[in-house]
């Protein structure tokens, strides 16, 4: 399908979606399907429901939030689950704003922003139609048009609940163009959108002594006053401030707290009553859900403001912190990369990474918990295992602190560094050092880091390399143990002959001398130590591995090689430490013999095959790990 087909196609979707009729049609449809008259809180809580959720060890994900947020899994369970879901039930807070608090480049802005482009799309779908009184300024719920009096009855016939009255421009045309007559009212679907100012409105604060609360809440037209002959006559007013627009929709308030006091005070009934006042006319009703964001700093001098507490009593603060998970962290890099202009170069892996542990570090704060470091933190918030810690630990530790993950390195920091040095160095490639070199580069210009605070970075970076060292060795160990795949499997059938011998109590018997002998508990401890498994802990381990074994006899299975993880890595590194020389030897000749240079190109083609590496990248890291293992 080309450019025009695709076009033309779009076109065909929207006039499908549009519907025409008048409200006795409108009512006839609400009877077969009453979800148009769900209120704003309900249709945004519905959008993200919509997308999927999975219940993970009791825990909620939505899958609405995952193709642009990452590691605020925790945040936005509280976010849904507290606000957006309570609100859906018409409970008391959806009379409140959502005030979304954290640090600067934590993910509020592209939060409300997904909520506003989600909220586009559900509209364009049957379950999530809105549909208004045609003409109205402010996208009017039909339903506003049956009179109070006779409303009980109809909401017990329709099953949905009616709020709100007419706006006045709505009266007016009732009045004069349809005589009273509300069947005929003519009755349109919208589709909401930001671009068309349907029901989604952003408001952000400027100068206040330019700024006009017309921006809010409309204003008079003064060139139809001598025609209408009066500011109270709603043709002689426009309704277009952002609250009139993001009628039935959203509302996102930019900065909220920046804003002159005046602009703030129209929110204390519309949050409250559901409705504010504009001009000579009565309260106008709406139907939004506000969101408003704001930085800690801001929202501290709000809250130590006394002539605040009415408005303050009106919100819900959720906080948005810093995601403390690596791998969530790398997503967040590889998107901002992928939006720019500079997707040609190639980033080495484990590159991301690296600057990823160096942000995290920054981020946690000292566990009270004895013997645990950052580092072993930072390994078990992304869901790796610390020997020593369990499952509790780590609930534990995430209740430590509450304002765990407010301060540290923001992802734009890091962004720029690196985009810095991409431009700067004119890389075809770029790898974990260079990385971590150009954000240390950085620490200098950054504006608000105390001396203190570079110090404490500069370890981070120390800490960051060192993981990467680890992650470096691993990477070429894998690829060279490959070529000696059927020494890992002789090793691996040889420590479960020792373990089963061990684990029942029996000897074994020598391949060469055909002799028994005792289980060699040098060998199996070689190979538990490299995963840190410790003496206490080797009979559990042994004894797991000859479960796993029994349950796979039983269905008929061999228990192979890569059937367990950890003692897959144990027997990896334990044949790269009885490499080590080889590789040494390998890695680091500068003049390499015929065979040294077969191996190092196999070794390399593997990296870049398998492991995502360029020809420029691969040679770097063998180049590397040589000297980290001449060291």
């Amino acid at each position: 399908m080309d450019i025009f087909e695709r076009i033309a196609s779009y076109r065909a979707e929207n006039d499908r979606l549009a519907w025409s009729g008048t409200f006795k049609e409108y009512i006839e449809l609400l009877k077969k399907d009453p979800s148009p008259a769900k209120t704003a809180h309900s249709r945004v809580y519905d959008m993200i429901k919509s997308h999927g959720v999975e219940d993970i060890n009791g825990r909620k994900r939505y899958k609405f939030f995952e193709q642009e947020i990452f590691g605020l899994d925790r945040a936005v369970e509280k976010l849904v689950e507290e606000y957006f879901h309570s609100a859906a039930r018409r409970l008391d807070v959806r009379k409140r704003i959502l005030l979304l608090m954290g640090p600067v480049s934590g993910g509020k802005s592209t939060l409300v922003t997904l909520l506003k482009r989600g909220l586009e799309q559900y509209s364009r779908t049957d379950e999530g139609a809105v549909y208004a009184i045609e003409g109205c300024p402010m996208h009017e719920d039909p339903l506003h048009l049956i009179p109070l009096e006779l409303r009980p009855e109809i909401e017990r016939e329709l099953g949905v609940r009616i709020e709100g009255n007419l706006c006045p421009s709505c009266q007016m045309r009732l009045k004069n163009e349809y005589h009273g007559d509300i069947e005929q009212v003519k009755v349109v679907r919208v589709l909401l959108s930001e671009e068309e100012r349907v029901g989604i409105g952003t408001f952000s604060p400027s100068d206040p002594k330019s700024q006009d609360i017309a921006d809010l809440t409309g204003s008079i037209d003064f060139s139809t006053i001598t025609e209408f002959g009066s500011e109270s006559d709603p043709r002689a007013y426009r309704f277009d401030g952002e609250l009139n627009k993001a009628n039935r929709g959203l509302m996102e308030f930019q900065e909220m707290l920046k804003c002159d006091e005046k602009f703030l005070w129209n929110l204390l009934s519309l949050t409250q009553e559901g409705n504010f006042k504009a001009g000579r006319f009565a309260l106008i009703s709406a139907d939004e859900m506000i969101i408003a964001h704001t930085n800690e700093t801001e929202y501290k001098s709000f809250i130590s403001n006394k002539k605040n507490e009415a408005l303050q009593s009106r919100m819900i603060v959720m906080p948005v912190p810093y995601n403390l998970r690596v791998s969530e962290e790398e997503k967040i890099y590889a998107k901002l990369i992928a939006q720019s202009d500079m997707k040609h170069v190639h980033i080495a892996p484990h590159a991301l990474r690296a600057a990823a542990i160096f942000s995290i570090l920054t981020r946690l704060k000292e566990s009270k918990k004895q013997g645990m470091d950052l580092i072993k933190k930072l390994r078990m918030y992304d869901g790796e295992e610390v020997e020593g810690y369990k499952e509790a630990d780590l609930k534990e530790m995430q209740t430590e602190y509450l304002d765990e993950g407010m301060s540290g390195i923001d992802p734009r920091y890091v962004i720029n560094r690196i985009s810095s040095a991409l431009i700067k160095n004119d890389l075809k490639c770029m790898n974990a050092l260079d990385v971590l070199r150009a954000i240390k580069d950085g620490l200098d210009q950054h504006p608000s880091i105390t001396k203190e605070e570079r110090e404490r970075y500069l370890n981070f970076i120390s800490i960051a390399r060192k993981e990467y060292d680890i992650l470096a060795k691993s990477e070429v160990q894998k690829a060279f143990v490959y070529s000696f795949e059927e020494s890992a499997k002789t090793l691996f059938e040889n420590y479960l002959d020792n373990i089963e011998a061990f684990c029942n109590w029996t000897k074994i018997r020598d391949p060469l001398t055909d002799e028994e002998m005792e289980p060699d508990e040098r060998l199996m401890r070689s190979i538990e130590e490299q995963i840190g498994i410790s003496e206490n802990a080797k009979k559990a381990f042994r004894e797991e591995i000859l479960i796993r074994i029994s349950a796979y006899s039983r269905k008929g299975k061999k228990f192979e090689y890569n059937n367990h993880d950890r003692l897959r890595e144990a027997i990896e590194k334990k044949l790269f430490t009885d490499l080590k020389d080889i590789v040494k030897i390998t890695t680091s000749s500068k003049t390499p013999d015929e065979s040294q240079l077969k191996r190092i190109n196999e070794v390399s083609r593997r990296l870049i095959d398998e492991h995502s590496y360029c020809p420029i990248c691969a040679n770097e890291l063998l180049k590397y790990v040589g000297s980290l293992l001449n060291r």
